[in-house]
């Protein structure tokens, strides 16, 4: 791994298995270099902005919200016959701002045919994801909002304290709203019984009454 000769502020452990170190003093040269150390390693998440890096260790709370959050995506495109790619949790670094982040969960639904079969992903060139999905179940000092309204991904999906909150980005500045401008028939407190819904129900049985649920719903 690269040095870094910066200060470690601090290290939190919380219930829910996600450990957060913040450096701070960090130049962009060696938060790239430790990007592209890491490769592929599945469970941390990096971000970097203004000179401060956090790096999170994801545990397996953060980890199931996300796939089902992501599932819940993927059962509404399904419905409303809408095509997309997803990107993961693609880094997405904008040199030019010297910001760079990993969501979560991401996923490209203009410029489809485009991003299919990319390979890579440069900002620079190419688009930002247009819905980005955040968990948020750890205490952070870095909000992550300005950075993907930097990037200028469209959509926000966030969860955090067992509701999701949905920000649509407008002149630059995200503002909350109860419904995606992709599926505006749903609003957040429907993904929000969904999700809760997970956690209780067999997982094939969570697809059917959801998907049932959407058929019956829809225009």
């Amino acid at each position: 791994m690269a040095a870094v000769s910066t200060a470690i502020q601090r290290e939190v452990i919380q219930p829910s298995g996600n450990h957060l170190i913040f450096l701070s003093g960090v130049s962009w040269a060696t938060y790239k270099q430790l990007d592209e150390e890491r490769g592929e390693q599945a469970g941390t998440r990096l971000t970097f902005s203004e000179g401060t890096l956090q790096i999170m260790a994801v545990g397996r709370e953060h980890e199931r919200l996300n796939y089902y959050l992501a599932r819940l995506f993927d059962l509404l495109a399904e419905t409303f016959d809408r095509d997309f790619v997803p990107a993961g949790s693609t880094t997405f670094d904008r040199d030019d701002l010297e910001k760079g982040f990993q969501p979560d969960s991401c996923f490209y639904l203009t410029n489809v045919e485009a991003m299919r079969d990319k390979k890579e992903i440069d900002l620079a060139t190419d688009p930002p994801p247009d819905l980005l999905l955040e968990i948020d179940i750890t205490s952070s000092s870095l909000n992550r909002l300005p950075l993907f309204a930097a990037a200028g991904v469209p959509e926000v999906w966030r969860y955090k304290n067992g509701a999701i909150k949905i920000y649509r980005l407008h002149s630059g500045i995200y503002d909350e709203s109860l419904t995606s401008q992709w599926f505006p028939t749903v609003n957040v407190e429907q993904l929000a019984d969904w999700l809760k819904s997970s956690r209780t129900m067999p997982h094939f049985k969570w697809l059917r009454t959801i998907r049932n649920e959407l058929q019956a719903g829809k225009p």
